[in-house]
């Protein structure tokens, strides 16, 4: 029987998406600017439409995330979008807004429900009262180590996310920062872009070579990490556990290094699959990646080494 988990990545195209799907990936997180928070990429309706097409069309399977904070304003758009999408055949949302998880209910019930609450999500208990809430899978807190993770996997009662690779979130504002500041520093916008494309970052004095990516979208301000978590070297701890989704973040990078990326990681899955107490990582898995890898950012462990203290 094979148990290989789902190799789950973020498109920001429909291009990519195909890209993605022809280098090993299992299913797509998309989304709507308006709903979802720091997208690799905005969806409409219609984008939505052609990649379920596209992925099922493979054997693939579309989420959708809706993982904003919903404020009042946006709580009669919600529903309609919801049974859009569920219309479109999506397969399952990413929420952490119960009013999320009502407007599925109520609106798209086929489709499942992912509870993705950023930092929170760090114990079984919680995780497993939103199951009993309706949700089939948590993803897991990115400040959990790898110990936490793999012992936290038989106590649950939802399936678990856990990613892999890829930037991650370390601040966020719904306040305009990025603006706020510039504009305090007598350089008010141009009138230009604040958001992704502009290619914008954070340094700190005492740590002038590490670059912090920030953005600023209708979402509010977002800092990302100044590294990458990489943790193909110890895939096979989480594969063991049984984690049974394992996401590839491409916010922020070119297709060439997501497309290598997933090749790299379904390699590996791959290999387990076939014979996992024979498997060994080969550093040679990683030497695509290395050669796209942005010099100034360092692949690392992020903190699934990393003892935490309570």
């Amino acid at each position: 029987m094979n148990n290989t988990p789902e190799l789950l990545a973020t498109a920001a195209s429909l291009e990519e998406a195909a890209a993605l799907l022809d280098a090993g990936a299992s299913a797509l997180l998309v989304g709507d600017d308006r709903f979802g928070m720091r997208l690799a990429g905005h969806f409409t309706l219609e984008d939505t439409a052609a990649v379920v097409q596209l992925a099922h069309a493979r054997g693939g399977k579309v989420y959708v995330s809706i993982n904003g904070l919903i404020p009042n304003t946006m709580l009669e758009e919600l529903p309609a979008y919801v049974k859009a999408i569920g219309g479109l055949g999506v397969d399952g949302v990413e929420f952490g807004d119960p009013a999320v998880l009502a407007a599925v209910k109520a609106e798209a019930p086929g489709m499942k429900l992912h509870w993705n609450a950023e930092m929170t999500s760090t114990n079984y208990a919680t995780a497993n009262y939103w199951g009993r809430k309706g949700a089939t899978r948590v993803v897991l807190a990115r400040e959990l180590n790898m110990d936490e993770m793999t012992e936290m996997v038989p106590n649950l009662e939802v399936e678990a996310q856990v990613q892999v690779h890829g930037m991650t979130n370390i601040y966020h504002s719904k306040r305009k920062l990025v603006a706020s500041y510039m504009s305090h520093q007598g350089r008010p916008s141009d009138g230009g872009s604040l958001g992704k494309e502009r290619g914008l970052f954070l340094i700190e004095a005492e740590r002038p070579n590490e670059k912090f990516p920030i953005y600023e979208d209708e979402n509010g301000t977002h800092i990302m990490s100044s590294d990458d978590i990489c943790i193909l070297e110890d895939l096979h701890f989480l594969l063991k556990a049984g984690v049974q989704s394992l996401k590839i973040e491409g916010l922020l990078k070119p297709v060439a290094y997501n497309v290598a990326v997933v090749k790299a990681y379904r390699h590996a899955m791959d290999v387990y699959a076939a014979d996992p107490a024979e498997y060994a990582f080969e550093e040679s898995w990683l030497e695509e990646v290395r050669a796209l890898q942005d010099p100034e950012r360092e692949l690392s462990f992020g903190f699934f080494y990393k003892e935490q203290v309570y």
